[in-house]
């Protein structure tokens, strides 16, 4: 089944020979960050630590059965105030389909901003499911600067063992294959999965046996060396360089730098872990676009899990932004045949 994947990696290749062999653009100067964080990403703090974010909306779960997905919210735990939201194909009550891969989601945002029931982040996950015909978990999970990494990662690891263990929601008892399991995230949310994974690895229990792969769109990584895209997209408005630093400011242990293993994949620590996913033989997906001003990072990650032994496919497009699938529902139906076919390419599986 792999080898039908061979244009498939090919182009990432071609695309990726590309990229490094294209003379930067000279940039106009970094427009200037402001020095208060929270003014430059247009945060409110309050003398009591509360923050107030921008209003962005929102969409609740809807169980109308004419639609082709079903979605509803279920709590994972109370006290942290997180929760899922669970996409299923409305086919499924039928109670002649079979079990649907699942694929557990965690949404951007650069740690701080937007929900699991963002409008954005609710149709991307409406359509995915409807398009891979699969179970989609949406996790929210808990913000920076009131929670600090590794807050993400341990709300992300808790939200796995919920759906693993859960024997009272009947979408997730009977509609899920459970040997069919991915963890996938957008920008923040492709950190989330990817240090998520790493953690889970390390455990080598029932948990790092069910998961299948990692789905990584745009992640959000950093460091403190600049890398050539984002010198070339520093002004860029979809990710101003300032912003990204910003947001790394608040999101990362205080005292630290960029170049922590949170936000770089590319330290040692990092590296050792890598291997555990090698010996579970989990795959990796990594998409990116040209337009991204992360997308060097992207490829440097390709590469990385590639000279580590690690199952990984790199798939990168011209042209495009950072968020372009969660902004423009074209994009994300070509990212949705990307997973589809990275999925279905897998030894001993198959979408519908």
């Amino acid at each position: 089944a792999i080898s039908s994947f061979s244009i498939f990696t090919f182009s990432f290749f071609a695309i990726l020979l590309l990229l490094n062999s294209t003379t930067p653009q000279t940039q106009s100067p970094t427009k200037p960050c402001n020095d208060d964080p929270y003014k430059q990403l247009n945060l409110i703090l309050y003398p009591n630590g509360t923050i107030t974010r921008p209003n962005k909306p929102n969409t609740p779960p809807s169980l109308d059965p004419t639609l082709p997905i079903l979605s509803k919210d279920l709590i994972i735990n109370k006290s942290k105030s997180t929760w899922a939201r669970i996409y299923l194909p409305s086919k499924a009550l039928d109670h002649t389909s079979n079990k649907f891969p699942l694929i557990i989601f965690f949404h951007g945002g650069g740690f701080i901003f937007l929900s699991a029931a963002s409008t954005i982040f609710h149709d991307f996950c409406f359509n995915m499911a409807k398009n891979l015909v699969a179970v989609v978990v949406s996790v929210e999970y808990r913000l920076a600067p009131e929670h600090r990494l590794p807050a993400a990662y341990e709300d992300a690891v808790e939200a796995l063992h919920w759906i693993k263990t859960n024997q009272s929601d009947d979408w997730l008892k009977n509609h899920v294959d459970y040997s069919n399991v991915f963890l996938m995230g957008s920008s923040a949310g492709g950190n989330i999965a990817y240090n998520a994974g790493l953690r889970v690895a390390m455990v080598e229990d029932e948990l790092s046996k069910m998961i299948k792969g990692l789905i990584l769109v745009q992640p959000f990584f950093s460091g403190t060396h600049r890398t050539r895209s984002e010198i070339k997209l520093a002004n860029d408005s979809h990710l101003l360089l300032c912003n990204n630093d910003m947001l790394w400011e608040l999101s990362l242990p205080v005292g630290v730098d960029r170049d922590h293993g949170y936000c770089n994949p590319m330290i040692i620590d990092n590296v050792v872990r890598l291997k555990k996913i090698r010996e579970f033989e989990w795959w990796v997906l990594v998409t990116d676009c040209d337009g991204d001003p992360l997308v060097d990072r992207s490829i440097g990650l390709v590469r990385l899990m590639e000279e580590n032994g690690v199952n990984v496919v790199g798939h990168f497009t011209k042209g495009g932004y950072h968020g372009v699938q969660d902004r423009e529902p074209l994009k994300a139906n070509e990212l949705f045949v990307v997973i589809k076919k990275f999925i279905s390419s897998l030894p001993d599986h198959a979408m519908e």
